[in-house]
This record gives C-alpha cells, structure tokens and sequence, in this order.
C-alpha cells in the first residue's frame, strides 16, 4: 500500500513541474489524484509472489484488466501481443513495481533475485534490473533495521554512484521529467534520505517535478519501511479508490508480511 500511496498521491501533479515544485504547493490526494500503472503493476506482482503465479503472465493479465491506467507506449504495445517478449526496457517502470521483493525477500540474494524476476518480463536491461535490485534492496534493508547511512552506501552509492555525493537541494531546481532508472531511482533514494517521516518524503518526491507519481511510489516504500507508519487517513482513502482485487492482494501481502516478520522474532 506504500507505493501506491505515493503513486495516488504524485499522480496529479505528473508532468506538471511548473505547479508542482513548490514544497507547499503539493497536497495528498488532490481532486485529481487516482491510481495509475504503478499500482496496477505493484499489485501484480505482489500477487505473482503470494500466490505463486507466473510473472509476465499476471502482468499481462493486470494490466489489460486496466487498460487506461497510464501505460507507457512500449508497455502498451507488449500489453497487445498475444505472445509478449521481453523488451530491454530501462524505464523506471521496473522500479516502481517491485516493492513487494524487498517486503518479502528472506535474505539479500531472495530480494535480488525476486526483484530480478519483476523486471524480466519487459525491463531486461541491466539498467531495468538495476533499478529493481536498488529499490527493493533499500526497502529489505530498511525493514531489517538498518538505518540511512546504510542505505546510501550499500544502495545509492553500490549503484548509482553519482547521485551519491547529492543532496535534494543540488538539483530540485533543475530536475525535468525523466523515465529511466538511472534519472529516477537514484532521485528517489535522496528524497528518502533526507525526508522526516513517510508525507514528507512523498511531498519531497513529488515537488522534483516530471515524473512525480513514480517518484512517490518507488520512494514511498522506503519511508515505510523505516518509519514503520503512514496517515490513516492517506491509507484509508487510497483504498476506497482501489478495485477489489487490489484490496484482496493488500490484505493478503499484509499478512504475508507479518508472518515473515514473527518468524524473524
């Protein structure tokens, strides 16, 4: 629920920079707020995991169930084939959906290889699987305990080295939209790091501009993760706006979730 917490809440303000990089400006859930691709892909695959299915297979399956959610043109072009391939995609498409590697994952080669598998599908190239690994690895990392510093050296500086002298105010500024990993993920790990809760850290997402919504969901899982909370009311009203089949997974990947973490006790 995380991400598409961010993913609602940065999806009116997509593509609109000149309204959206004032700080103050960004509200949570603004009248035109709704869900898009990134959560239909997140609850993909999230399901893909708890129920054991075959990942381009529910993918596709998704999707084309929300044919109007945003898709990008590549994306929707491998929605349409009746027999779709990979398509060495570096989009942050694989980013964005991943999240449910790191929640899951049992150790650091489990969230490797899971996040692997939620690219693979369409976003095969070592950028696309790049951007999986350094997300979902700072989302298991952070649910394990360890704490930012953490993160910036064994995610943001292990790999996307040159973000990793950055801070936020270094290029808020002149941050345009960008689709790819390599212009987003790194982006994305900042605005955690040097945020003070969960809205803080989507509102920091959110006023870089470009593409905000994506921005939002790949961070949103790594403040959840580390400050262990968001608003109710953010939560509730996310999943009033979610079809049925979303709430199932949520309520499902929660449980999932908790039982991993009593075992760990």
């Amino acid at each position: 629920m995380s991400a598409a917490v961010g993913d609602i809440a940065g999806s009116a303000y997509e593509g609109r920079s000149h309204r959206t990089k004032d700080y103050n400006r960004v509200k949570m859930f603004s009248s035109r707020a709704r869900f898009t691709d990134d959560t239909v892909c997140t609850f993909a695959c999230a399901e893909v995991f708890i129920d054991h299915l075959d990942m381009a297979k529910n993918l596709w399956k998704c999707c084309n169930e929300h044919p109007y959610a945003g898709y990008g043109h590549k994306y929707k072009e491998w929605m349409a084939s009746h027999n779709p391939q990979p398509y060495m995609s570096f989009g942050n498409g694989s980013a964005m959906r991943c999240s449910s590697a790191g929640w899951l994952a049992k150790s650091e080669e489990e969230c490797i290889q899971m996040a692997t598998m939620t690219a693979n599908p369409t976003h095969n190239h070592p950028e696309g699987i790049k951007g999986a690994v350094a997300t979902a690895m700072a989302i298991y990392y952070l649910k394990n305990g360890h704490d930012k510093e953490y993160v910036k050296e064994n995610v943001l500086a292990r790999y996307y080295p040159e973000w990793a002298s950055k801070k936020y105010n270094d290029f808020h500024d002149s941050y345009t939209f960008d689709s790819t990993c390599p212009g987003s993920v790194g982006p994305a790990i900042i605005c955690f790091l040097e945020s003070k809760d969960y809205v803080d850290c989507l509102k920091l997402a959110i006023s870089l501009g470009g593409d905000a919504d994506t921005l939002a969901a790949i961070s949103g899982p790594m403040a959840y993760a580390f400050y262990k909370e968001m608003p109710d009311s953010l939560v509730y009203k996310a999943m009033k706006m979610l079809p049925d089949w979303m709430v199932d997974v949520n309520d499902r990947f929660d449980k999932a979730c908790a039982d991993i973490e009593n075992n760990n006790k």
